[in-house]
């Protein structure tokens, strides 16, 4: 796939790992783009970061942006192409950090360790990360069919079909892997957690109790 020309929305492209066959993202960041369109970008970004720690996710606007980085709103929609395209760029890096660490880094979450530890390690860690940025996942939650097809979810769902693939688990493991990532939507989540006063630590027992039944 062509990485040149990022799509209109600012999600990330994915091309796929050379190691694991997975796909991984290739984002519309400086290295996929001309360096004017990527200073661009980035002090866009820069003026969205400041404010969401500034004002939250839920004051963040297109316009806002625009007028922070002393551009025409024009500029933002044709960069990101809409409010969720900001959104899904904002939270790239974040994502780009966490593939990293189930893609290359250390077991159990990462290569080395057995299929089945790493399914249980990934839960945990997915269940740490979007906490650390539960807003921005929420926000995204708006339109969930976007979600779905997004190359961040695609990814997930690729490498949990690998793993209970690489386990030897019976049945339609396309289905248990979109089954098991349902388990740990940020909606679902954020219900548990504040709704219901559940600890994340129920959740991540209750993860694992899915893990051990699913392939069992």
């Amino acid at each position: 796939m062509d990485t040149a020309a990022p799509p209109p929305t600012g999600e990330p492209l994915q091309v796929a790992d050379a190691a694991t066959g997975l796909p991984v993202d290739a984002s519309s960041g400086p290295c996929g783009l001309r360096a004017d369109a990527a200073r661009n970008r980035a002090r866009l970004l820069d003026a969205a970061t400041r404010l969401l720690g500034e004002h939250g996710v839920a004051h963040l606007t297109m316009e806002a942006v625009a007028q922070a980085a002393g551009v025409g709103k024009g500029t933002v929609f044709r960069r990101f192409g809409d409010r969720t395209g900001l959104l899904i760029a904002l939270l790239d890096h974040r994502e780009r950090q966490f593939q990293t660490s189930f893609l290359s880094g250390p077991p159990p979450v990462g290569p080395g360790a057995p299929a089945l530890e790493r399914l249980h390690a990934f839960g945990p860690a997915v269940l740490r990360h979007e906490a650390c940025h539960q807003d921005l996942f929420l926000a995204l939650q708006t339109d969930p069919l976007r979600h779905l097809s997004s190359p961040p979810h695609q990814l997930r769902h690729t490498h949990l079909t690998h793993l209970l693939r690489e386990h030897g688990a019976g049945g339609d493991v396309e289905l248990l892997a979109h089954t098991l990532l349902a388990f740990l939507g940020t909606s679902l989540t954020h219900h548990l957690t504040v709704g219901c006063g559940m600890t994340l630590t129920r959740v991540e027992d209750a993860w694992h109790h899915l893990v051990t039944r699913l392939t069992a």
